[in-house]
Parts: structure tokens; C-alpha cells; sequence
């Protein structure tokens, strides 16, 4: 109406602004939503194409996570029984499901969805005692890391084992290694703040350390 306020939206604000919205369902950023929308060659039914495919996995995923709350409870009211292995495969799920809300969009972006697959396709098949000695794997680490970062050179003896032992940590999920890619991720540790939070939370400092002693370690 001529004389008021509001913006008048035309139908490619409408499209555009649906655009946003499904991409903020799935996740990501309004920071990576406008790179993926600006970029050269962008196609609004592919996009929208795998909006679908994606809002259809989400669902399967919601489904699944479903039928294991439904089962736990069950075994809580003594009606059925589940052994570790069942509610193990429930809590690997949780991770994967909770990783790909935190940062799938940004390590799809980055490594390409067959490799972000892959990878989630790898954690799904590590038995408990593979998880376990994962996760003691991660906080030897992370405990050498501080020491190392106390210590100050990136280049040290005990600062390149601590990379050696990420590389070690990483070949749990990821199909394949390279350099290229481990120093990328390194990167990622730096420039990301929810990355960055957890290497810093064990010391400040420590993520850029860590960032400083893989290039040592790649090169």
C-alpha cells in the first residue's frame, strides 16, 4: 500500500527468502547460506532437489532415532532387553546426527558429500571397544597437546607425536588420509570459533599451536 512502511516482496524475494529458510532447516550458518546462494552457477532447482534428499535423510534419521528411544524405554520397563552392542548403535547415531547439526554443511562444503559420507558410514561401524580406545586415544592427545603447548615449539619431538596421534585418531572415521586434507582440518581448527572452542578450552592458544605444529608435520 503506497504511503506505509512495509517492504513491498516481489516473487524472487519470496523464492529466495524459501531458499534461506531450507537451508536454515538443515543447519548452516546464514554466513555459508549467502556463499552458497552467491556463488557462480548456482541452480535453484538443484538446490531445492537436494533440499529434498536431504530433508528425506533427516526424517529416516528422526525415524531411526525414534524406534531406539522406543526400544530403550522398553528395556527400562523390563519388556524387552537390549545388550551394550544395541544401545551403543543408538548413541553412535547420536553423534553422527549431532556432528551433521553442528558442522555438516561446513565439512560438506569442504571435503564433498561421498568423503562426509564415508566418514559418518565409518563411525556407524566402530564397535564399542574400537569407540573406546578412540576416546582414550583423544584424551592422551589432547593431555600431551597441553604439555606441549607449555612447552612452545611447534616443531618438538612431543608436539609431533601429538600430531601423529590426531593423524591416528582421525584414520578411525576418515576412509582415507592425506596430508593435504589433515592440515585443511587444522585450519579449520583455527578459523571456525566452534572448532576452535574445543582445542582452546584445553588451554588457551592451543588450537593455533596445534594449526602451527601439523604444518611442521605435513610438510
Amino acid at each position: 500500500m503506497p504511503g506505509n512502511d512495509y517492504r513491498v516482496y516481489g516473487p524472487e524475494d519470496v523464492d529466495r527468502l524459501q531458499q534461506i529458510l531450507f537451508y536454515r532447516e538443515l543447519g548452516m550458518s546464514l554466513d555459508v547460506i549467502a556463499r552458497v546462494m552467491q556463488a557462480k552457477g548456482y541452480d535453484c532447482v538443484a538446490a531445492l532437489d537436494g533440499h529434498l534428499a536431504a530433508l528425506r535423510n533427516k526424517q529416516k534419521r528422526l525415524d531411526r532415532l525414534i524406534a531406539t528411544v522406543e526400544k530403550t524405554i522398553a528395556a527400562k520397563q523390563g519388556e524387552i532387553v537390549m545388550d551394550d552392542q544395541e544401545k551403543f548403535e543408538g548413541f553412535r547415531r547420536k553423534l553422527v546426527e549431532d556432528n551433521e547439526a553442528l558442522f555438516g554443511a561446513e565439512i560438506r562444503e569442504k571435503y564433498g558429500e561421498a568423503g562426509v559420507d564415508a566418514g559418518n558410514a565409518r563411525m556407524m561401524g566402530l564397535s564399542l571397544e574400537e569407540y573406546g580406545r578412540m576416546q582414550a586415544l583423544s584424551a592422551r592427545m589432547n593431555d600431551l597437546l597441553k604439555t606441549a603447548f607449555e612447552q612452545g615449539d611447534p616443531a618438538s619431538p612431543l608436539a609431533q607425536q601429538v600430531c601423529d596421534m590426531h593423524r591416528q585418531w582421525l584414520g578411525y572415521t576418515w576412509p582415507q588420509y592425506s596430508k593435504e586434507a589433515h592440515l585443511n582440518l587444522g585450519r579449520m581448527y583455527v578459523d571456525d570459533p566452534r572448532f576452535r572452542r574445543y582445542y582452546d578450552a584445553i588451554e588457551d592458544g592451543c588450537a593455533q599451536f596445534l594449526y602451527e605444529a601439523l604444518q611442521v608435520y605435513c610438510r
